[in-house]
């Protein structure tokens, strides 16, 4: 009852909104078979430091390492496919009823499902860049090259060691990206969080910005976020599963063109 009631609720949010925005995290990719970082006995950082494996310092000083740590990972994002929680945004986009997608992520799923307005915070592992001579290219030759034979992939024109363009820890992020992902959380009067635990800054202040600026927020992730007292739903519950059903319920009220209570 808990759980109809809250996507009833969220439903109902979307559909009063003049200006909805979502923001996902690992979380929404999981149910696609990419790992997380931080969930107890699965995340990424529980089996390598990232400061070892997944830093800029650590990458030019030791880039065999980092290729070594994300070739597993890069076989299952090549392999993932969206799962119920992206189409759910896309269509939700296709509606008109979202504006944007901000992600955490990299594996362009958000693209795969049919999301057109995709703000990518950590970068995307569709091109690479040289660190030595800053030749960019499309990554996917390489990748599926670096896969069959694990050698980090090289600069054809200086020899350099080529980096896919994903922000490592220790890099800025996008600043363009970054500063469209603001406007959008000062704009927005609604930002929907799919599957994010809001601890990685900045991301996790987009939704904090969107609440000061008098947004209300849709909480849907397992664990607790800091901000899940400021929302005015919280479920915690698997994305593939609830967005869903949220989006079910946009639909009937879209077909029924009533805006009923929100139940209390």
């Amino acid at each position: 009852m808990a759980l109809e009631r809250d996507t009833e609720r969220a439903a109902q949010l979307i559909l009063q909104a003049h200006h909805a925005v979502a923001l996902t995290g690992a979380g929404h990719s999981t149910p696609s078979g990419i790992p997380d970082f931080r969930s107890p006995g699965s995340g990424l950082w529980e089996k390598a430091n990232p400061m070892v494996v997944a830093s800029i310092f650590a990458f030019r000083l030791q880039p065999q390492a980092f290729y070594d740590w994300i070739r597993p990972l890069a076989k299952l994002m090549l392999e993932a496919k969206p799962n119920p929680a992206h189409h759910a945004l896309a269509e939700l986009e296709e509606m008109g009823l979202l504006q944007a997608v901000i992600t955490q992520n990299i594996d362009g799923l958000h693209q795969a499902a049919g999301s057109h307005r995709v703000l990518e915070l950590h970068g995307h592992m569709r091109e690479a860049t040289c660190v030595r001579c800053y030749k960019v290219v499309p990554a996917q030759p390489l990748i599926n090259r670096f896969l069959e034979d694990g050698q980090m992939p090289l600069c054809d024109q200086c020899g350099g060691v080529m980096k896919p363009n994903v922000i490592l820890f220790g890099e800025q992020l996008p600043i363009a990206v970054l500063n469209e992902a603001n406007r959008e959380a000062e704009l927005c009067d609604l930002m929907l969080v799919a599957g994010s635990s809001l601890e990685v800054s900045p991301a996790a202040n987009l939704p904090f910005i969107a609440y000061q600026h008098g947004a209300k927020l849709i909480i849907v992730n397992y664990q607790d976020t800091y901000l899940d007292a400021q929302a005015a739903v919280v479920i915690h519950a698997d994305v593939a599963e609830v967005l869903p059903c949220i989006v079910e319920k946009v639909k009937e009220g879209v077909s029924v063109n009533v805006t009923v209570p929100l139940p209390e």
